[in-house]
């Protein structure tokens, strides 16, 4: 029978230990990735989900391509304290975002495209009315800039409703008081302008998360525009 001495006991021992050690180290690293990556995989298919094609709408809404889409104006809820009251909507017109202001200081973003130089508006108004599948009436300043917008304007009836229509598929008109200020919270289906100034004034959002913003908001809701 073979005596070990107990130093060699030891050293192996210890050796035996450094090994578990790493390779435990090395076990929770493996896993560490493979759940970030099933984070990420589920992530992306939520995200896959919110900006799907939604085929039972009046005019059936294709999806949206998410590689056309900055991931960080993604439709999401977020911690947000603030003084307004829970329904009131904020447009961050510095950072390209709307909140909607929820209980226990948390609020719904989503990702905006605003008007650019020369048609920006601030200030706080109110939502007057919604309507779904809106019909556009360009204002008379407008159809002074484009003439060719004439026939649509409101003696002609406007633009019908549709997937091209500038308003996309909700729109939330904002007035101050009684009166229009002819500006609009609307869907657009050109999603690849989120996050960009290239608006006559309006805060455009993606027909997907108009949509969902037309469901929580409430008409008479408070709108601060900063």
């Amino acid at each position: 029978m073979k005596i070990y001495s107990r130093r060699r006991f030891l050293s192996g021992s210890l050796a035996l230990s450094g090994l578990t050690v790493t390779g435990c180290a090395r076990i929770t690293e493996i896993n560490s990735l493979s759940i970030n990556r099933q984070k990420q995989d589920l992530d992306q298919s939520v995200e896959e989900a919110i900006y799907s094609a939604l085929p039972n709408e009046r005019f059936p809404i294709p999806a949206v391509d998410l590689k056309k889409v900055p991931k960080e104006y993604y439709r999401r809820q977020v911690e947000y304290p603030t003084t307004e009251i829970v329904g009131t909507v904020i447009v961050d017109t510095k950072k390209f975002y709307l909140y909607l202001v929820q209980e226990g200081g948390k609020a719904m973003r989503y990702g905006v495209g605003l008007g650019r130089a020369g048609f920006e508006w601030s200030g706080r108004a109110r939502i007057g009315w919604k309507q779904e599948w809106p019909k556009w009436t360009p204002p008379k300043e407008m159809i002074d800039r484009q003439p060719e917008l004439s026939v649509y304007s409101e003696e002609n009836g406007g633009m019908p409703p549709g997937l091209h229509n500038p308003l996309g598929s909700r729109a939330l008109y904002i007035f101050q008081g009684k009166e229009d200020t002819l500006y609009r919270i609307h869907g657009t289906p050109e999603y690849w302008t989120i996050g960009k100034a290239v608006s006559a004034g309006c805060v455009r959002m993606m027909n997907q998360d108009v949509i969902d913003l037309y469901m929580r908001a409430v008409t008479n809701a408070a709108i601060v525009v900063t």
